[in-house]
């Protein structure tokens, strides 16, 4: 059956059993054919077609495929070398020939031996046949005879000279035997054509006809019929017949056809040309379209590459790209085979090879702009990673970029340019983030400090929020809201700089866990290799790019450390214009600072005015923040191995520590001074003795203690493994410097409660009374308006009597607590401090008691000596029934310090009075001495008088007031005599009984 099907393609001169298209070649017939050309008129002629040549021609278009069926015998009259008819026409080529060397096989057999397809490809095959215009001797050479000695090929070449001898031979017997017709033939033919080129001439036609002899003469007389023009009755004239000759100068007889012939063509292209246009037009569609069918895949790969890239389909993007590889591959192999094999390549393959060729150019001009836009967005990816890590989003960006480089294949390294660009970028925005933050808070620290001073009562307000129980409230009220908003802003910058989440120190350390994660290994293996694992090598880094990564790290490091170091360990930036030039806020231009001597100017990182309640509050968030992020830095593993480093960061904690705790000491100093103003004369709700000043003044010094705690020690900081190598616990003297700081705010404290106490009172201009020093204005309350929690503040001994019970609700409990609060928060103990602490209480109370107890005492110092030395003391005669009005005038005094006393602070009443008693029973004892002798009336007098103030107050005698009246009665008993002793005792029960009824007689007085 093959057998069958190869003698049919040879038949038909064709390539495949399903041809697709007509073979161009046979486009055009050749004067050679073997078919007898149809006669046809020639242009003007009137002469009708023949019927017989009319069939002829009807049944020559019926076989629509005679061109195919040459008559193979044509083949024997033509010579190899030419083809048929010389136009190198392939059909006229015989299938298969003996091997011209001599081979005993044919070459179609030989070759089809060693595999090639010459069975399909007839084109491969007369490259073969030296009977083809299309052979190659060196192709022959090569696969025919590749194994050929040089003895076999020089006996090849002499079987091939005896094989044309043998031809010539026979050509020379073809000639010589047809000599003779060749002679006659030539004479026919050159009489013809000279009887065409004289027409016009005159008789010399006769004469070159007369000359014409034999057949010849006769056939060409028989073709010139009594129709032809020239003969008989038909004659044209003379210059007709010229017209019609073929010479140059009438363009060899065509030149009276030409005009109507261009005017046919004109008229047939108006009528005929758009059709023909037309079709020319589909022809061309259709050999378009057929192209594009054909090779649809290959057209289609640079459309659908731009549409991946325009919707970051990366994954469809390298489908497309290995597929466009795998065109171009195949047209390579294509290529090779057709060097190889030395065989030109067809029609169809130059055309696969240039529309492959295009598109291959399309895509690597795709791909290089695609590959230059995914570098720019790789280097431009600088997103806080940490902060949404485990998402798809951004954070993978980077991968997939890489992933997509890396698969496309690149020369640079998209890893290591990544991190190189990441490390940049975060170099730089280290560099301006800190420097736009200094500026920014000396900026606003510059508009605070000239602004106005906060007032007593803002002070005090600010001061009294650590008793507030709402958090945000008590936050918000530490301090005013502009230096709130400054430690707001501080806090901000810094947690720009060391937050682990959504600041510069996490992206630091994701940076650092990025590069040792591609440092390792462990990234690369979820990345490409690309194609043919041309990108296997940007999986490793060199050792050179892993110690250049370690060392970004820690210069990253080093500068978060020295930017936020600065901050506390240098002075406030001093140079105006260098904050004008760095300022981004316009609307806050920077103002010159005129130095006010205060210690808040020397640290950059404390607004001016601040309190130490909101010191203490922010510089423990912010020193636990530091604290934290220094740990976090340390525990690097490139930080780890430099020890510098560590240094750094412990010196960072440590110097921004030393510089918060000498800022808060300060403005606790200050405040402890302003502790006075806590004092709003009001009694305290739980205990009525007290005003709210000390419960205000143990919250204040409770907050500063536990943020001094918090600032010192830094314990939220230190739950990281190994943060204590960076967290080192305070030195000494830092300890020494906040001890010192307590015992002296307690000082100032109490100090400032005896200076509101004492302080004397001003009276305003509506009548009013007005104190400058208070925190709350004092006014004078009717005492229809007065509360349970109202107090007189205006009267001085109310205020001194509230401060007393103060003082010892301080001594008794508030110290003792705030010291045991220090010593629990510091472990230390204070023993010295808490008795220097306690003998100043001591000292404050006891001058205070005398400031309140010394006006009473002169009074009762005075009513008691005038009354005693008075001449009229003594009574004339008899025992007496009365004591002296002296007594009553001193009891008043002392029911007058007894009612103020328990009205205001009852607590102290006791005290007070028993110390009044021993001072009126001190006055009476100097006074009774001053006299020299006591008759018996004088006696019974002074027993009467010293019994009756003894009973009285009764309730508060003590031990000394007993000794100081024994002491009296025995001054009395040194001033009289024996005589006067005996009477009186006789008199003493009277006495007693005349005392009773005076005790009676004033119950209701005293």
């Amino acid at each position: 059956m093959a057998e069958l099907d190869r003698s049919v393609l040879r038949h038909y001169n064709l390539s495949t059993s399903c041809p697709t298209e007509w073979p161009t070649e046979k486009d055009h017939s050749d004067a050679s054919d073997d078919e007898s050309p149809l006669p046809r008129p020639s242009p003007g002629s009137s002469r009708p077609i023949n019927p017989k040549d009319k069939a002829l021609f009807d049944r020559s278009k019926t076989k629509r495929y005679s061109v195919l069926e040459r008559n193979t015998r044509q083949r024997r009259f033509q010579e190899p070398e030419l083809g048929v008819g010389g136009s190198g026409d392939r059909s006229a080529v015989q299938g298969d020939e003996p091997d011209p060397l001599g081979a005993p096989d044919s070459v179609v057999r030989i070759l089809r031996q060693r595999g090639l397809p010459v069975d399909e490809d007839a084109q491969l095959r007369n490259r073969f046949l030296l009977s083809s215009p299309t052979f190659s001797p060196s192709l022959y050479l090569s696969k025919v005879h590749p194994n050929d000695s040089t003895q076999a090929l020089l006996q090849g070449l002499e079987f091939l000279s005896r094989s044309i001898d043998q031809k010539s031979a026979s050509l020379k017997m073809l000639v010589e035997s047809n000599f003779e017709r060749f002679v006659r033939a030539k004479s026919t033919i050159d009489g013809v054509y000279t009887e065409m080129r004289n027409q016009g001439t005159g008789p010399e036609k006769e004469k070159r006809l007369s000359q014409l002899g034999g057949r010849s003469s006769g056939q060409f007389a028989a073709n010139n019929t009594p129709s032809s023009p020239g003969f008989g009755s038909n004659k044209p004239l003379p210059s007709v017949k010229k017209k019609n000759a073929l010479t140059p100068e009438n363009e060899y007889s065509v030149a009276g056809i030409k005009a109507s012939l261009e005017e046919a063509v004109t008229r047939a292209e108006d009528v005929w040309g758009p059709a023909l246009n037309g079709r020319e037009r589909g022809e061309s569609l259709k050999t378009v379209l057929s192209v594009v069918e054909k090779y649809r895949g290959v057209l289609e790969v640079g459309g659908q590459m731009a549409d991946c890239i325009k919707r970051r389909d990366y994954e469809t993007l390298v489908e497309e790209y290995t597929k466009a590889r795998k065109y171009v591959d195949e047209v390579k192999l294509l290529y090779r085979n057709a060097q190889d094999t030395r065989i030109p390549l067809s029609d169809a393959q130059v055309h696969q090879i240039i529309i492959t060729a295009r598109m291959w150019a399309d895509v690597g001009e795709q791909l290089e702009t695609f590959k230059r836009e995914t570098w720019k967005r790789l280097v431009g990816i600088q997103t806080n990673i940490r902060g949404t890590a485990g998402s798809s989003g951004q954070t993978e960006e980077y991968m997939e970029l890489i992933s997509i480089l890396l698969e496309l294949g690149v020369e640079d390294n998209p890893i290591w340019v990544w991190l190189l660009s990441r490390y940049d970028y975060l170099k730089n925005k280290i560099g301006s983030t800190a420097g736009r933050a200094k500026v920014d808070i000396e900026v606003h620290r510059r508009r605070l400090a000239n602004g106005d001073k906060p007032s007593n009562h803002t002070v005090a307000f600010h001061l009294r929020s650590s008793i507030r129980r709402e958090l945000q409230e008590k936050t918000r009220s530490l301090d005013t809201a502009e230096v709130i908003e400054l430690w707001d802003r501080i806090y901000s910058s810094l947690n720009t700089m060391l937050a682990l989440q959504g600041g510069l120190l996490g992206d630091v350390i994701d940076f650092w866990e990025t590069a040792q994660a591609f440092i390792e290994g462990k990234t690369q293996k979820t990345l490409p290799v690309g194609i043919d694992g041309q990108s296997r090598k940007h999986h490793h880094l060199s050792a050179d790019g892993t110690r250049d990564l370690q060392k970004g790290a820690i210069e990253l490091v080093d500068l978060i450390r020295d930017n936020v170091f600065s901050l506390f360990a240098e002075p406030p930036i001093d140079n105006l214009p260098l904050l004008k030039s760095m300022q981004t806020d316009s609307d806050l231009p920077p103002l010159p600072l005129t130095s006010l001597g205060e210690a808040w100017e020397k640290f950059a990182f404390w607004p001016p005015y601040s309190n130490s309640l909101s010191g203490v509050h922010y510089l423990s968030k912010i020193l636990i923040l530091i604290g934290s992020a220094a740990s976090e830095m340390g525990a690097m593993s490139p930080v780890g191995k430099g020890s510098s480093t560590v240094d750094k960061l412990r010196s960072l904690v440590g110097g921004a520590r030393e510089r918060a705790v000498q800022a808060i000491c300060a403005a606790w100093n200050r405040d402890a001074e302003n502790c006075k103003l806590l004092e709003d004369w009001t009694r305290a709700a739980d205990k009525q003795d007290l005003t709210k000043m000390p419960s205000h003044f143990m919250a204040f010094e409770s907050a500063i203690l536990g943020g001094m705690q918090k600032i010192l020690y830094i314990s939220e900081a230190m739950t990281k493994p190994g943060s204590a190598d960076v967290v080192t616990p305070p030195p000494a003297k830092l300890l020494q410097l906040v001890r010192s700081q307590f015992v002296t705010s307690l000082y100032k404290a109490l100090s400032g409660m005896v200076e509101n106490a004492e302080r004397p009172i001003k009276g305003g201009e509506d009548g009013g009374l007005v104190d400058d020093g208070l925190a709350s204005p004092i006014t004078r309350e009717k005492p229809s308006s007065m509360t349970a929690h109202s107090v007189n503040a205006s009267d001085r001994n109310v205020r001194m009597l509230l401060t007393l019970s103060n003082l010892h609700f301080l001594r008794t409990d508030v110290v003792p607590n705030l010291t045991s609060q220090f010593e629990n928060a510091f472990s230390v103990k204070l023993t010295d401090e808490t008795q220097t602490i306690r003998d100043v209480l001591s000292q404050i109370d006891a001058r205070l008691f005398q400031s309140f107890t010394k006006p009473t005492i002169a009074s009762l110092s005075q009513i008691v000596s005038t009354g005693i030395l008075s001449p009229s003391w003594a009574p004339a005669g008899g025992r007496p029934t009365e004591v002296r009005p002296y007594i009553y005038q001193a009891l008043l005094v002392l029911v007058m310090a007894h009612t103020q006393i328990s009205t205001t602070s009852p607590s102290l009443t006791p005290r007070i009075l028993s110390h009044l008693l021993e001072q009126l029973s001190r006055e009476l004892l100097d006074a009774f001495r001053q006299r020299p002798r006591y008759s018996l009336a004088a006696l019974m007098q002074a027993t009467l008088d010293v019994e009756f103030v003894a009973q009285s107050l009764a309730h508060y005698t003590t031990d000394l007031a007993s000794d100081l009246q024994n002491q009296i009665y025995l001054e009395l008993d040194r001033g009289t005599d024996n005589d006067a002793r005996m009477r009186l005792q006789s008199e003493l029960p009277e006495m007693r009984n005349i005392l009773k009824l005076l005790r009676e007689s004033t119950r209701a007085e005293l």
